[in-house]
């Protein structure tokens, strides 16, 4: 009796052992799948282009205005040549021109060789030979301030550098490292080492 049971008890063993493994083969084999699904996916390379600095569009003579809430035009930014970079959404322009007008004043115009401007247009750094000019007035002549590179925020009205910058105004003249400039106040502002000559309109050095 014993013998019988002891029989039928390693006959369904062995059935049940029969039946797991199918189901232990298939888990198996998913598992590798899912497994190889992942190395492929992490291990192969990206082609669309967003992780790199490429550019998507390009356009010439181009020209942005900005108004503000009165609908007068508080800035005028133009360029012969753009190139947009999806990545970080910046364009860069070559020998850009950058207006910033301000009401019962004379404009200032930025220029220079090469310019980037962020994503939004709040930010413009401008380089290679860049000039500011202020135009002239019946009261004074013409401001025009040279440097190597220069930040300017054009919806704020400002600028900032940090490098050495030369300026001239009529027989006058300034030079010195970093300066400050706001629209808003008509101010020049250079930061340190200073030194010029300052000339009263219509007299002589």
């Amino acid at each position: 009796m014993r013998t019988r049971q002891a029989t039928a008890t390693m006959s369904a063993m062995k059935n049940w052992q029969t039946q797991l493994f199918p189901i232990v083969l298939v888990v198996l084999l998913a598992g590798l799948s899912f497994w190889l699904q992942r190395a492929v996916d992490i291990e192969e390379p990206r082609h669309d282009g967003n992780l790199r600095h490429d550019p998507d569009a390009i356009a010439e003579n181009f020209t942005v205005r900005r108004f503000d809430a009165n609908g007068q035009v508080k800035y005028l930014l133009t360029a012969p040549y753009l190139v947009h970079y999806p990545d970080d959404d910046s364009s860069e322009l070559r020998s850009p021109t950058l207006v910033n007008y301000r009401p019962d004043a004379p404009p200032v115009t930025f220029s220079a060789l090469n310019a980037k401007v962020s994503a939004k247009g709040e930010t413009v750094f401008l380089w290679d030979d860049v000039r500011a000019a202020r135009a002239a007035t019946a009261e004074r002549p013409e401001l025009l301030a040279r440097m190597p590179d220069l930040t300017v925020q054009p919806d704020l009205g400002t600028a900032f550098t940090n490098s050495p910058v030369e300026i001239t105004m009529g027989q006058s003249w300034l030079k010195g490292v970093g300066a400050q400039l706001d629209n808003n106040t008509a101010t020049f502002v250079l930061q340190s080492q200073v030194t010029g000559v300052y000339v009263r309109p219509g007299k002589t050095p």
